[in-house]
């Protein structure tokens, strides 16, 4: 299983009236922190893109537990759990805030697809080979 932390910290253009973090902005906060694991295992998003591969959003579910504060610093964990197979990637995702209290939880599927005509692709090469070595055989 592929794991990754990622720290963010609710900026004021983020939040409600109430001073929370507005619930239309926890998708952002999943993208950076799914950008940025990938990243730090030589899976480079723009350069994928550059290759003609993208990763469109098919399908958000998010659970709302608690609210994230006005510069309030939090954590969020991605996890993939299986290796891609077919077009398909699925990412889990836990953010806490600075007391470790669990505020949401999420899951995303992506699809590769090509960049000229839309359609799903198998996933790069380079992603598996990246992605292989945190799952067993």
């Amino acid at each position: 299983m592929f794991v990754t932390t990622h720290k963010l910290r609710v900026r004021y253009a983020e939040t409600d009236q109430m001073g929370y973090a507005y619930y239309g902005t926890y998708p952002t906060y999943f993208e950076v922190a799914r950008v940025e694991g990938l990243r730090s295992i030589g899976i480079d998003y723009a350069a994928m893109e550059r290759d003609g591969v993208m990763l469109p959003v098919r399908d958000v579910r998010i659970r709302y537990r608690r609210p994230l504060k006005y510069d309030e610093l939090f954590t969020i964990r991605t996890e993939v759990a299986e290796l891609p197979t077919g077009s398909r990637i699925h990412f889990a995702y836990q953010i806490h805030n600075e007391l470790g209290e669990l505020c949401s939880e999420a899951e995303t599927v992506l699809v590769f697809a090509s960049t000229q005509s839309g359609r799903p692709v198998p996933p790069p090469p380079h992603v598996l080979e990246a992605l292989k070595p945190y799952f067993r055989e």
